[in-house]
């Protein structure tokens, strides 16, 4: 059984900083891509930031400059760091993985059960 868990959420004001962490648990054997979705109520959910193995990273053009996606990939964890948050980046934000266990030997994605992020005018 695969888990992804975050933390991290809550209430800031705007112009303040949060880090959200997530924590990846289970039979794993490896993990490719790790990214971070939100989705705002009402609105579709939409990639955030997104880290595959070897370092690179892509980021929405709406949070660039702003934020800032890493991982450890000995300790399976992934992070967003968000500086400068703004009203609009008030969501539910979700971890999300390609991952490989080891029952299956194939690849699967998976997700998270969110974290509230809210940022007060």
């Amino acid at each position: 059984q695969v888990q992804l868990v975050e933390s991290g959420g809550g209430l800031v004001q705007a112009g303040g900083s949060l880090r959200l962490s997530c924590a990846a648990s289970g039979s794993i054997s490896s993990i490719d891509a790790m990214a971070w979705y939100r989705q705002a109520l009402g609105k579709q959910r939409e990639l955030v930031a997104r880290i595959v193995s070897g370092g690179w990273t892509n980021y929405d053009d709406s949070v660039k400059g702003r934020f800032t996606i890493s991982r450890d990939n000995a300790e399976n964890m992934v992070y967003l760091q968000m500086n400068s948050l703004k009203p609009e980046d008030t969501a539910v934000y979700y971890c999300n993985a390609d991952l490989r266990t080891m029952e299956a030997g194939s690849w699967g994605n998976y997700w998270g059960q969110g974290t509230q992020v809210t940022v007060s005018s």
